[in-house]
Order: structure tokens, then C-alpha cells, then sequence
């Protein structure tokens, strides 16, 4: 007989997972999202269940392994488990230290815990520095032998892959490109520090700006229409309405943002000087159409004379970017297969 997780699933999914395949788990504070994932990077299922975030560790790892049973996945044909998991964390030893939205796992061993139940390896990285892997396995990055990969969402966070590695620095703490202060007189981020570009650039930011021009404009916008007449409503995804609609205000918003992101990404290619930079998040879509004017503006912010070269491209993954990431942490064990 054919074991399988614990789950249900249908005779065709039950098919598709007799495939030698990878499971990517993507934890975030409130939910898990898990998928199979093959050799070429296809997501061969997923499916999504509660973060149990608030009610201790146990609680904690019973969502990841529910979230896991759900795939139904054949036993014989999984042979690792990745797991994108938000950091503060330490992906030498697979143990979350500190992450301020899972306040269940303080020096938590979770890829020792999750071995124990499934007895194959685990792995365990954040978000960025996997989907960077991901991408750069099977996505916008193929092809490319030194990648760095940007996500612009509610945060920024970043990855950087190195002749197929990841890049952790010393103790796995590199590549927090979202903390990277471009204004030191800016405001106060998240972190601590004064200026980072996940305080001038993220989605809560671009709502804000877009409520203070709203507040001092004398005259209309779109933007106010699509939140219902309620400056304090007016979201990031707004701002991308109402900029594909036309709006004046809303492109000197994303204008503005696009001009940090430059000066961002300048400092990043005097750094790395990658082959190609992959924008992640939702962020990055509301951004696609500015894309070619920061290339072009690169010069104007970094030293590299040939930094127009470098390739600006949306991310292939999207919002299964963390199942993808996790699954390409473990795509080492499918490669005789590939």
C-alpha cells in the first residue's frame, strides 16, 4: 500500500505527488502555506492553513505539521521539507531565534522538530534569501550567475545568491538590504534605525505619503473616490488604481518612491554589482511600469559607469514565492533528477 501524510487527496493529486518532489512551507504570522514542488520548480499543489502564532511552541509547530499533512503527499516521493520561516533565525542549525510576529518560537529548533516527525532533512532560511534562490533555480534568475532579489510589500526584504549559493555572511544574518538606511534624517523604521528604505519605500509608506499630498492637495484625486471619501483608507493598492486611472497625484507618488528605490538599488549594484536584479512583492507589480526608468536613473546614483546594463525583471514566483523558496533550499536532493 502507498503511504501517504496524513490528508486527503484525490487519485489525480495522489499521481502527481509519486513524482520525486520537495515540500516548500511558507510561515508567516498568520498562515501556512505549503506546496509539492518538482525538480523543474513546478508547484505541483499547494495549500494554505491557520498560523497558530500566539499560543506557544507546540501550538505553533502543530499548524506547520497540520499545514503539511494537508498535501497528502506519497511519503516515498517527498525526499526533503524547506521551510521559509521569518527571521530573526539561524539557518546553519534550522533554529527561529526571535521573529517579532511569531512570538510562539524564541530559540526554537524547528527543522530538528520537523525531521523528527517526517525523518528526511529540513531546512529552514528566510524569505528572501530563498525565493533569491528560487529564482535564480527556475524563475527570472536562470541563466544568470549572480543574482539579488528585492521584495517590496508591507516590508523590503532582500536575498542574494553567489555562483548558485546563497549568500549568509557570517553567522546567516547577510542580506538584510531592507534595513539599509538611504536618509538618516528619515523616518524611524520598524527596526530602529532612521531612514531604511523599508521605512521610505514599502506599502505602508506609499499609503502614507499618498495621504499627507491627499491632506495638503487643493485639488481632487482618484484616489480619495477609491477609498470612499476617507483620506486615513487610502492603501498602497489604491495608489495603484488610481495611477492606472490617470492620476496626477498618484504618479508624483510612485514617482517619489521609484527615486528612493534608485538610490536604493545604486548603493546595491556599487556593492554587488549583480547580473540581474529580480523585483519580488506586491509592491514590485504596483512598480513594473517604472522599471526602465530606475535602470536608467541608475547612473545617477551609483559610480559604475555600465550600471544601465544590469537587467531590472518582476520576479517569476509571485505570491508562491515563499513555497518556491523553501523548495528550492532542498533542490539539491532532486538533482539527479533534473
Amino acid at each position: 500500500m502507498t503511504q501517504h501524510l496524513t490528508g486527503d487527496s484525490s487519485p489525480k493529486d495522489q499521481a502527481s505527488s509519486r513524482t520525486d518532489c520537495v515540500i516548500g512551507v511558507d510561515i508567516g504570522g498568520t498562515k501556512v502555506a505549503v506546496g509539492l514542488v518538482d525538480g523543474d520548480g513546478k508547484i505541483l499543489r499547494s495549500e494554505r492553513a491557520p498560523m497558530i502564532a500566539n499560543n506557544g511552541p507546540s501550538s505553533g509547530l502543530a499548524a506547520v505539521v497540520a499545514a503539511i499533512n494537508s498535501l497528502g503527499a506519497d511519503a516515498s516521493a517527498v525526499k526533503a521539507i524547506g521551510i521559509c520561516a521569518p527571521g530573526p533565525l539561524d539557518p546553519f542549525t534550522g533554529v527561529v531565534i526571535n521573529p517579532p510576529n511569531l512570538p510562539c518560537w524564541r530559540n526554537f529548533p524547528l527543522a530538528a522538530e520537523i525531521s523528527k516527525t517526517w525523518k528526511i532533512p529540513v531546512k529552514i532560511d528566510n524569505d528572501g534569501n530563498a525565493a533569491a534562490l528560487a529564482e535564480f533555480l527556475w524563475g527570472a534568475g536562470r541563466g544568470y550567475r549572480n543574482v539579488f532579489y528585492a521584495t517590496v510589500g508591507t516590508g523590503v526584504g532582500s536575498g542574494i545568491v553567489f555562483d548558485g549559493h546563497i549568500y549568509h555572511g557570517r553567522t546567516g544574518a547577510a542580506a538584510e538590504g531592507g534595513h539599509v538606511t538611504i536618509d538618516y534624517r528619515g523616518p524611524r523604521c520598524a527596526c530602529g534605525k532612521y531612514g531604511c528604505i523599508e521605512a521610505l519605500a514599502a506599502g505602508p509608506a506609499i499609503a502614507r505619503a499618498a495621504r499627507e499630498k491627499l491632506a495638503a492637495a487643493s485639488n481632487q484625486s482618484v484616489m480619495l473616490g477609491l477609498a470612499g471619501g476617507k483620506i486615513e483608507d487610502v492603501s498602497s493598492e489604491i495608489v495603484g488604481q488610481a495611477y492606472a486611472n490617470g492620476d496626477a497625484l498618484a504618479r508624483e507618488v510612485l514617482e517619489q518612491n521609484v527615486e528612493y528605490l534608485t538610490i536604493w538599488l545604486g548603493n546595491i549594484v556599487d556593492l554587488l554589482e549583480p547580473d540581474v536584479i529580480i523585483m519580488g512583492g506586491g509592491v514590485s507589480s504596483l512598480l513594473l511600469p517604472f522599471f526602465d526608468q530606475i535602470r536608467r536613473r541608475l547612473p545617477a546614483w551609483c559610480l559604475n559607469s555600465r550600471s544601465s546594463e544590469i537587467p531590472i525583471v518582476l520576479a517569476h514566483y509571485g505570491s508562491d514565492a515563499g513555497i518556491a523558496g523553501g523548495a528550492a533550499l532542498c533542490s539539491e536532493v532532486l538533482n539527479s533528477k533534473q
